[in-house]
């Protein structure tokens, strides 16, 4: 069974995501197990602080180094399992280091909070630092579980048809191109029908339809990884 553990100054955020569709699901067919740490039980002062203003001056605060190391600590992550800090100059998220995190054992996740952590935290505890994109949110509670959703349903048996998954955009053996387009019920809408090949029943040129629209797709909306393609 794969363990995650996330640690949060909001841990009922991070409960409440990972009991939701299928990370839930997962859950509950003991598949993973989630262990959410609220950072402030860490804390060393009797108002919780985690965070305090950084040296030198300027704008905003900076998370704690002590509460977080010691949250780490208190974890115990076993010997090798990454321990991953969200963060703007993280390694780029995406499907092929979700594999990576799927085939582990457990998971480490911390949160960053505010204007960011204080830099021993990861010379101390971190081992490697993602990102979910070029912007900036005000914590790394909604990247943690987006990152833990795209880790968990490539977990067997999370999935209630797992031959979805092969399908999905980005996955290697797409050479990480888009899917493509899908239709359903019904079959005309104000004008606008679902492509004939659809529905005529002949699997061959339903297939060939499909990796069309792929190509299609993704040479319209992310041409970028077609030129990563080649």
């Amino acid at each position: 069974m794969m363990k995650i553990n996330v640690i949060t100054i909001f841990p009922d955020v991070m409960e409440n995501i990972l009991s939701m569709g299928m990370l839930g699901v997962a859950s509950k067919k003991s598949l993973v197990t989630y262990n959410v740490v609220n950072l402030r039980d860490f804390a060393k002062d009797k108002h919780r602080t985690v965070d305090d203003e950084p040296y030198g001056g300027g704008g905003g605060m900076i998370m704690m180094v002590t509460p977080i190391v010691e949250a780490v600590e208190h974890i115990e992550p076993s010997q090798d399992s990454p321990v991953i800090l969200l963060s703007p100059a993280g390694e780029r998220f995406d499907q092929s280091l979700a594999h990576r995190y799927a085939s582990c054992e457990e998971l480490t996740f911390i949160c960053g909070r505010y204007k960011g952590v204080d830099e021993r935290v990861r010379k101390m505890v971190v081992t490697e630092e993602v990102s979910i994109g070029d912007f900036v949110l005000s914590g790394g509670e909604l990247a943690a579980g987006a990152c833990i959703e795209a880790i968990v349903r490539l977990k067997d048996e999370v999935l209630g048809n797992e031959d979805t998954r092969d399908t999905d955009s980005f996955e290697k053996d797409r050479d990480y191109i888009l899917d493509c387009a899908y239709y359903t019920r019904p079959e005309e809408y104000r004008g606008h029908r679902v492509p004939e090949v659809l529905v005529s029943g002949n699997h061959k040129e339903i297939e060939k339809w499909r990796k069309m629209s792929s190509l299609r797709r993704t040479e319209k909306l992310r041409p970028d990884l077609l030129k990563r393609k080649s």
